[in-house]
């Protein structure tokens, strides 16, 4: 590394090695992070000054115009996403993690900004880890980081108090503004929205120990839902979660993107289209294997926005994925929302309103909502078309489809 913090960013992120192991450590994958280095395109043959390069067969990732860190973590993910299932047979999994005290797991995907982090740091609940995890044949869920990298924008003790505890000696904060005593203002986002922390993972109070997990039990796909269509959460059938897991529907929200100041739909396949080297049918393929001989529930959630274009509070969120892993909305009456033919809970412990359940009672234009609604399942039809994924997927996986 060409900076010291960049070195401690990699300690954080990391798995650690024993002073013991040092000796006998041999490395697989060198890491060259240069952010003062920038390369010249018409040289190079790079898009712009700033680069994030792989090269598998010498196996180095080289960084440099940028001091965003996160490239440094992504790139070492990106190569575990190639190398997990092509040479160990386990599914790599953009995804937070944890384990209940029943040690039932739980896995979250999302894209930055949809609440990956926050919702699987759960006081009741032991984190295996917040972005990186892979799914061996044995049905284990394993961490291989060693740490955080959360979002801080509008940070309190109060809305999520295991994040704001560890930030103490050894965590990095970056981009974020502090006055001259050195406290931080995390609502101003002068530099960017995109502020973040990096913590090793023993900084959160209740981790699992050894970040690893057993018999998983419930997977959340979480979704920032631009449109306002989508219920704050859904049951999938697992061919339905096959098809939301290749197609990998949010919306682009202020955060690790420049420009993005409004939240954009977009696509992103398998909830890390831009980390993921294999076609995207190849992990859908393998989640709906595990998903059939595990018999896990797949939830969608949104936590976007509502008709009234007002984001789904972090309370309701907390409480409706409180009810999905404690087996609340088992014995619940459910609907089916139109087109896409999820299931959605009519009832649910802890929830402000009920009847923000049903995402059409959030607009005042019933005629609308069945516009918008059908708007986004052609946007869901066409995406697969564009990027030619019915090419390379399953029956199951185009029986998930919205039925227009």
């Amino acid at each position: 590394t060409e900076l010291p913090w960049s070195n401690l960013f990699a300690f954080n992120m990391f798995l650690r090695v024993e002073d013991s192991e040092l000796a006998s450590f041999k490395e697989d994958w060198l890491v060259v992070n240069a952010p003062g280095f920038k390369a010249d395109p018409a040289v190079d043959g790079t898009r712009q000054a700033n680069f994030a390069i792989l090269n598998f067969t010498k196996k180095i990732a080289l960084i440099g115009g940028t001091g965003y860190t996160g490239e440094i973590k992504k790139g070492i993910f990106s190569a575990m996403n190639f190398e997990l299932p092509v040479f160990r047979n386990t599914m790599p999994m953009h995804c937070s993690a944890n384990v209940g005290k029943d040690g039932d797991t739980a896995i979250f995907f999302g894209l930055s900004g949809t609440g990956k982090t926050t919702l699987s740091a759960d006081p009741n609940r032991h984190l295996i880890g917040d972005d990186e995890h892979g799914w061996t044949p044995e049905n284990t869920v394993f961490n291989f980081e060693g740490g955080c990298y959360a979002k801080v924008v509008d940070l309190t003790a109060e809305k999520e108090p295991e994040i704001f505890a560890a930030i103490k000696k050894g965590a990095i904060l970056e981009n974020v503004i502090m006055d001259d005593k050195g406290v931080v203002d995390f609502a101003r986002t002068d530099i960017t929205e995109n502020t973040r922390v990096s913590y090793p993972i023993y900084h959160i109070a209740n981790i699992q120990p050894g970040s690893i997990g057993h018999n998983p039990k419930n997977i959340f796909f979480l979704t920032f839902d631009a449109y306002g269509v989508l219920p704050p959460i859904s049951k999938l059938t697992p061919e339905q979660a096959a098809y939301q897991f290749v197609s990998g529907y949010t919306s682009k929200v202020a955060g690790t993107e420049v420009g993005i100041t409004t939240p954009q739909k977009t696509f992103s396949a398998c909830f890390g289209a831009a980390f993921m080297p294999l076609h995207p049918a190849e992990y859908g393929k393998r989640l709906a294997e595990k998903i059939k001989e595990t018999g896990v529930n797949v939830w969608l959630v949104n936590t976007g926005y509502n008709g009234k274009m007002k984001r789904c509070s972090l309370k309701d969120t907390r409480a409706l994925i409180t009810a999905a892993l404690t087996g609340k909305l088992n014995n619940v009456e459910y609907k089916e929302l139109p087109i896409f033919g999820f299931k959605v809970p009519q009832s649910c412990e802890g929830v402000s309103d009920q009847s923000i359940l049903n995402s059409e009672n959030t607009w005042d234009d019933k005629a609308q909502f069945s516009a918008k609604l059908k708007e986004l399942a052609e946007s869901f039809v066409q995406n697969f078309k564009d990027k030619k994924f019915a090419e390379g997927a399953s029956a199951d996986v185009l029986a998930g489809a919205p039925k227009l």
